[in-house]
């Protein structure tokens, strides 16, 4: 078996043809949709921890974190994909502009592979030094208020990129485009390996939406250089605050969303081309997925920011699976689904499902025709903050109590609200085997808790797929969502302070 697993970060379902797009921009996206129709097409998948390092230790390891840690690294006692499959002889490749994989609190995310290849330059990407005040349209157009130090903000200087991307002109000199070009080489400067795995993680089409021309103006009517408009918004609401975009400025920033993914997705392309040429599809299996969405103006907010509810546009998540053997190739898939599946779908497409993390469940029996369901919830959220599940038809969003602490469960410190930022000491922490799914010892420590919302949220996505009206009023759909919530926590076997910080009671589904 060969097997080419692809995250396109942020990639947003609704843009997409085959999930019936809502947008009013007409999005291309020809090689995604040439993709779709070769592929099983899944409906109902959903992210599970978010953000971005987090969703990547569910693929690559199958734990379901976000309940008993932050984003952090790859633990001692996590077994990922490419470890589990080197020890079956198979080679194994990371393609990416992902720099948070090299990152402070990320660590471990490349080592198990046989090679990697990193893109250097995207979003914060400690790369370039020079020059030392950038001048261009690209730093005029940030978003963000340059701050008085060139240095400044820490790890989260906006004037990094404009280092970064200084005299970038011509699209193949760009992020999306060099991450599926070296795919497309890897595939062809390897066709001697009789199994692989390759994990191409592109970073794009995260922001900052930044384009080269054609791109830039595909989909707008302005100049993409005006310093008025910006290709990268701060996180928050869109009606008020450092985050508040007018309708022309928020037209703007989808114009160059779509501009990204039309540049994206034409990238792509190159490696189904390389696909067909090598006519590797008899023997290799490729996914494609995203970790989660990108609000861009829906229910008034724009980013991932840890204010807003966890709606749909983020946790509704596309999922597009090949596989040479599949019954199911070419078909919708309407079973539920949950990101950290993945973790069990790769290995087993291997015959090395037993190395799955402790919350994986594999797909390939749906795809097979074998099963109708491999699960009845999938749960998703931020650590620290409210909690998520649905069970394909309703999607209820479950608030936490603010003065309730969560607790950080890791073999590493780290600061669980600051992304990036080197190990911090926590003096009141304790040692101890906390955790359900592995025996050994961890850290365990408190932070505060933060919620999204005041009280619970539910919708019923069938009648109401933007969820538009919240019908937690329904006494008995929302007796019965909160009790499959508990239902899952009981099956994770959940750390106490969850029903804490959330006001429930383990016993509520017996």
């Amino acid at each position: 078996m060969k097997l080419l697993f692809v995250s396109i970060d942020s990639l947003c379902r609704h843009f997409l043809d085959v999930y019936e797009p809502s947008v009013d921009l007409d999005v291309e996206t020809e090689n995604l949709d040439r993709f779709a129709e070769r592929a099983a097409v899944f409906d109902s998948h959903y992210a599970g921890s978010l953000p971005c390092m987090p969703a990547r230790r569910e693929w690559l390891t199958g734990t379901q974190e976000f309940l008993w840690r932050p984003w952090g690294p790859i633990e001692p006692f996590d077994t990922t994909v490419p470890r589990a499959l080197r020890e079956r002889e198979v080679v194994t490749k990371l393609v990416t502009d992902h720099y948070h994989h090299f990152q402070h609190g990320s660590g471990g995310y490349y080592e198990d592979f046989n090679g990697f290849e990193f893109i250097r330059g995207h979003e914060y990407d400690a790369w370039k030094t020079a020059p030392r005040e950038p001048s261009s349209y690209v730093h005029e157009q940030l978003g963000f208020a340059a701050p008085d130090d060139p240095l400044g903000y820490g790890y989260l200087n906006p004037a990094q990129y404009s280092r970064n991307v200084d005299g970038f002109e011509d699209e193949a000199e760009f992020f999306g485009p060099k991450v599926f070009a070296e795919t497309a080489d890897w595939l062809r400067r390897n066709d001697e390996w009789d199994e692989w795995f390759c994990y191409v993680d592109s970073f794009d089409v995260h922001e900052p939406f930044h384009l080269p021309e054609p791109y830039a103006s595909v989909y707008t009517d302005e100049d993409p250089r005006d310093p008025d408009l910006t290709f990268w918004p701060p996180y928050g609401r869109t009606d008020r605050g450092e985050s508040e975009l007018s309708e022309r400025e928020l037209d703007f920033v989808r114009s160059q969303f779509a501009g990204k993914l039309t540049m994206v997705d034409r990238w792509f392309g190159r490696v189904l081309d390389a696909l067909d040429e090598l006519a590797l599809w008899d023997e290799t299996m490729v996914v494609v997925t995203a970790d989660h969405g990108f609000y861009l103006g829906e229910h008034s907010w724009v980013g991932k920011p840890f204010e807003a509810p966890l709606y749909d546009v983020l946790a509704h998540t596309p999922l597009f699976v090949w596989h040479p053997d599949a019954k199911r190739t070419g078909e919708r898939v309407d079973a539920l689904t949950a990101a950290v599946d993945l973790n069990a779908t790769l290995l087993d497409a291997f015959g090395a499902e037993e190395a799955a993390g402790p919350h994986s469940r594999s797909l390939l029996p749906l795809l097979d025709g074998d099963v109708d369901a491999v699960r009845e919830w999938a749960l998703y959220g931020y650590w620290g903050s409210s909690v998520n599940i649905t069970d394909g038809e309703f999607t209820y969003l479950h608030p936490c109590d603010d003065d309730v602490d969560s607790y950080c469960h890791s073999t590493q410190m780290m600061n669980p609200h600051s992304w990036f930022t080197p190990p911090k000491p926590q003096p009141d922490a304790e040692s101890g085997e906390f955790l359900p799914y592995a025996d050994a010892p961890v850290w365990r420590y408190a932070a505060p808790s933060y919620s999204r919302h005041d009280a619970p949220l539910l919708f019923d996505t069938r009648s109401d797929p933007w969820q538009e009206e919240n019908v937690a009023d329904d006494d008995v759909e929302s007796d019965r969502m909160r009790d499959l919530l508990v239902t899952a926590l009981n099956e994770l076997d959940a750390p106490a302070h969850q029903y804490d910080r959330l006001a429930l009671s383990a016993a509520e589904s017996e």
